[in-house]
C-alpha cells in the first residue's frame, strides 16, 4: 500500500487534526515580530487551530481570529482566577465535579479540535495528566456509589474527540448505571471540526438515549454548511441540541451579532441554551464584557425575535457557587394589585397581580 493510498485510509477528520498549526510562528499573520511574542503565550497555553477552522479567518483580528489565535493579552492575569470556578474544590475524585445535588461532571478527554483563547480551563486543557484511564474509571465507580446522582454531563476537553471504541465503554459504562437518568455531553466539534460527526459517530451516541449534546457556537460565522450537517446528524438520531454560548468582547458582544447568531442556530436544528458571561479565568480577562452588556443583548432579543432564539443569560460564580441566571428589569414595580411593568418595546404596563389564597 503506497502513503497516499494510506492517508486516504485516515478519516478526514483525523487528517485535519493532525495538519493542525501548533505554533505561532507558522502563522500567516500577525507579523512576525508579534509572532514571536505570541511563544510566550502558547509556553504556557497550547495552541491548536485544524485547518477547517483556521480556514474561517476572513482577516487578522476578526471574529474567528480572536477565538482560537493566541495574544499577548493572555499573559496579563490581573483580577483572574486559575479556577475560577472552584472545580477542584468540588471535586471529590480527580476529574470529576459534584457541585449540585443530582449532577455531576466527568472529564473524559484532554484535547480539544481546536483550543480557545477564552477557555476556563485553558490552565489544564491540551495536557495529558488532565485526564487518564484511571481518573475516568475512578469517576464511574464514584457516579456508581451516588445514588443520587442523575445527570451525568461528558466534558473535557472534548469527548467527541475520543476514538468510537473509547467513546462506546464510557458511555456503556454510564448509561448501565441505573440511577444515572440522562447523559449530557458538552462539545464545540460540530462547529470547530464538524468532520468528526461521521454517521458512524451518530450511530454509536443514537445507543445511549436519552443522550443530550450541549454545543458551542459564539458567531454566525461558525455556521457553515459543515456545520450544518454534523447538527443535522446529530438532531436526525433523536438526539436534542442545545447551544451554550459565551459572552466574548470583540467577537459577539452586540446584539447585531447575537441575534442572527442564535437565529441561524434553530435552522440547523440547535436551540440556544445558554448565554455566559465570560468567567474571570486566567488569560482570558481580555475577553470579558460588563454583565449590563449581557443584559442589554437579552433585551434587544426579547420581544424582537422568537422565544426560542433567547437563551438564559447567566453568570457562574466565582468560587464554585453554580450559575445564576439574569434578567433585564421588566418588572418596574407594584401599585395596589397591579404589578408596573415594561414590555420589549419599553412601552409601561399595569398588569393584575393575582392572589395565592
Amino acid at each position: 500500500m503506497n502513503e497516499k493510498s494510506m492517508k486516504h485510509d485516515i478519516p478526514l477528520w483525523k487528517r485535519l487534526l493532525s495538519e493542525s498549526t501548533v505554533s505561532p510562528d507558522t502563522l500567516p499573520w500577525p507579523p512576525s515580530a508579534r509572532r514571536e511574542k505570541l511563544e510566550r503565550v502558547t509556553s504556557r497555553y497550547p495552541m491548536r487551530i485544524n485547518p477547517y477552522y483556521l480556514g474561517l479567518i476572513r482577516e487578522e483580528n476578526d471574529p474567528i481570529y480572536r477565538q482560537c489565535v493566541p495574544d499577548i493579552r493572555e499573559l496579563d492575569d490581573t483580577g483572574a482566577e486559575a479556577d475560577p470556578l472552584n472545580e477542584e474544590g468540588h471535586s471529590p475524585v480527580y476529574g470529576l465535579t459534584h457541585r449540585y445535588p443530582d449532577r455531576v461532571l466527568l472529564l473524559v478527554s484532554s484535547e480539544c479540535a481546536m483550543y480557545c483563547r477564552f477557555c476556563n480551563r485553558k490552565r489544564k486543557v491540551g495536557r495529558g495528566s488532565m485526564v487518564t484511564d484511571t481518573s475516568i474509571e475512578r469517576g464511574i465507580n464514584y457516579i456508581r456509589a451516588h445514588e443520587e446522582v442523575r445527570d451525568v454531563l461528558l466534558s473535557g476537553g472534548d469527548p467527541l474527540l475520543l476514538e468510537d471504541a473509547r467513546l462506546r465503554e464510557i458511555l456503556s459504562a454510564i448509561h448501565a448505571i441505573t440511577h444515572v437518568e440522562i447523559i449530557r455531553i458538552g462539545t464545540r466539534v460540530p462547529c470547530t471540526l464538524p468532520q468528526r460527526v461521521t454517521p458512524e459517530l451518530a450511530a454509536l451516541l443514537q445507543k445511549f438515549h436519552p443522550l443530550y449534546i450541549n454545543i458551542h457556537f459564539n458567531h454566525p460565522l461558525e455556521i457553515t454548511p459543515e456545520s450544518s450537517l454534523a447538527c443535522n446528524r446529530l438532531a436526525d438520531v433523536g438526539i436534542p441540541l442545545g447551544c451554550q454560548t459565551v459572552l466574548l468582547k470583540g467577537v459577539n458582544d452586540d446584539v447585531n451579532i447575537m441575534g442572527p447568531l442564535m437565529r441561524k442556530l434553530l435552522t440547523i436544528r440547535v436551540k440556544p441554551y445558554y448565554l455566559f458571561h465570560g468567567d474571570p479565568a486566567r488569560g482570558t480577562s481580555h475577553f470579558r464584557t460588563s454583565v449590563n452588556r449581557g443584559l442589554n443583548i437579552i433585551r434587544g432579543l426579547q420581544g424582537h425575535t422568537s422565544g426560542l432564539s433567547v437563551p438564559h443569560f447567566a453568570i457562574d460564580l466565582l468560587g464554585g457557587g453554580g450559575k445564576v441566571p439574569l434578567l433585564p428589569d421588566y418588572l418596574t414595580g407594584q401599585d395596589g394589585d397591579n404589578l408596573l411593568a415594561t414590555n420589549y418595546a419599553g412601552k409601561h404596563y399595569r398588569h393584575p397581580n393575582g392572589s395565592d389564597d
